[in-house]
């Protein structure tokens, strides 16, 4: 079904043919350009010639040499897709291009292409943008494709795949039902209301308090952006010279951390990313924490150390196993509580068992050999994914959801008042029509062009 509402702005800018790289800038064995609109066959002409463009099929892989229309100078040897309307992502007829990944490449292809009569540069979200008004996808499906891309961890990432399969559309498409079954039923009461006698509401106030649990169950799954897109933190802390360096590149499986037998190498905190099994996370190693300072440096880096374990969401203390004190250092002199303790250095304590034995509830480690690791990323991963009870739940991250679920509630409520004060069939009609409205914003049955410019308007170009 198309989107609804006069889109005039938008009609006039769909009627142009769009390109943009679907792949970031940089160095690649392959990039992707996806050109979209009625040109699409005329630039394929004017790249690969007439008979390329007459011999066209969709969905069918083509190998050929791309020529500057103008010049005729060879851009590159690709593979290119055509997608016929509406059978497409944007709905419309599309080129999809997968030249060789070399910037220059890409960049003129993009300028060859963009010199074609009838095409130009995509906005942002604007390929999006023309699923939706194409009734490829409605808005909350458009606006989750943003999450799909920018998820930080698979939770996040399965939820997203939700929302754009249409879980939370069928959702509300459930709830407009039901109030649209009420609204007709009042509109027609509204229509006989001096023909009839007054009508019976008898068991509606049921109907609205069970439409009213549904609208809060979803706006309880609220989960703001900003909170999903912060990335936990997993911090390492403890003596001078305890591993943690070490324990930091043997995680990342890299030297990315300056390693000294010399304590107090590390002055300030050093933060790297990781990726677990459940999602990205930022690691940091922290400068020793000693009984004394020696310093002024010293002091200042053992206080930086106290204040981003401050805002960690995992805690873990390196324990040195090779000292002789070990065992005893979990009497510490500091306020600080780990949730998690790491005995590093193992593959020197193991002639000393003893040693190891003298710290219990700890996982033992060695950054040289890989002992322990799996079991510690293990660890860490249960600890900042914790899984949901029921992976069929959802959640919702837009604000602009968010809103027009909380004006639905307040209609509803408001009816809810009505029903209780025997009001008139016109005054429930009317806030009948206003909640509505409020669901079909949601999906975007209902949509002002500055909500849909404003949706958009945060995309990448080329999505």
């Amino acid at each position: 079904m198309k989107a609804s509402g006069a889109f005039a702005i938008f009609a006039a800018m769909d009627s142009q043919t769009i390109v943009a790289p679907m792949t970031p800038a940089g160095v690649s064995a392959v990039a992707a350009l996806r050109v979209s609109g009625s040109q699409v066959r005329l630039v394929v002409e004017r790249l690969f010639g007439t008979k390329a463009a007459k011999g066209l099929k969709p969905r069918m892989a083509n190998l050929g040499t791309a020529r500057d229309p103008e010049s005729g100078k060879v851009l590159d040897s690709l593979l290119f897709i055509y997608f016929e309307s509406p059978n497409s992502y944007t709905g419309e007829d599309v080129l999809e291009l997968y030249p060789h990944g070399n910037p220059l490449i890409v960049r003129d292809l993009l300028q060859a292409i963009r010199r074609i009569e009838g095409v130009r540069l995509a906005e942002p979200g604007e390929y999006t943008r023309r699923a939706f008004l194409n009734g490829k996808m409605d808005l909350t499906q458009a606006e989750s494709v943003a999450d799909v891309i920018h998820s930080a961890n698979r939770a996040e990432l399965e939820n997203a795949h939700r929302l754009l399969g249409g879980a939370l559309s069928k959702k509300i498409a459930t709830l407009t039902a039901q109030v649209k079954d009420i609204s007709a039923r009042l509109e027609l009461d509204v229509d006989f209301a001096e023909e009839e006698a007054d009508p019976d509401f008898a068991g509606w106030e049921a109907r609205f308090v069970s439409i009213r649990e549904s609208i809060q169950q979803i706006l309880n799954s609220f989960h703001g952006k900003a909170n999903l897109s912060r990335l936990p933190l997993a911090v390492l802390y403890g003596a001078p010279n305890a591993g943690k360096s070490s324990l930091v590149n043997a995680l990342l499986g890299e030297d990315r951390v300056l390693v000294s037998n010399v304590p107090g190498t590390t002055r300030d905190f050093v933060e790297v990313r990781l990726f677990l099994e459940g999602g990205e996370i930022r690691l940091v190693d922290t400068a020793g924490i000693a009984e004394h300072a020696t310093d002024e440096l010293d002091a200042l880096s053992m206080k930086k150390s106290r204040e981003i374990l401050e805002e960690a969401d995992l805690k873990i203390l390196v324990l040195d196993g090779t000292d002789e004190r070990t065992g005893g250092a979990l009497q510490t002199r500091d306020e600080i509580i780990p949730d998690f303790i790491v005995v590093s250095k193992s593959d020197l304590t193991s002639c000393h068992p003893e040693r190891a034995k003298r710290v219990e509830g700890f996982l033992s480690v060695s950054s040289k050999t890989g002992e322990g690791l799996a079991e510690l990323k293990s660890v860490m991963n249960s600890a900042l994914f914790k899984k949901r009870e029921n992976v069929e739940d959802l959640w919702i991250t837009s604000e602009r959801e968010k809103a027009c679920l909380e004006d639905a509630y307040a209609g509803v409520n408001r009816v809810l008042d009505l029903l209780r004060r025997n009001p008139a069939v016109e005054l429930l009609a009317f806030e009948m029509q206003l909640v509505r409205r409020a669901l079909q914003s949601i999906t975007g049955e209902i949509s002002s062009e500055d909500i849909l410019q404003s949706i958009f308007a945060g995309f990448c170009i080329g999505k």
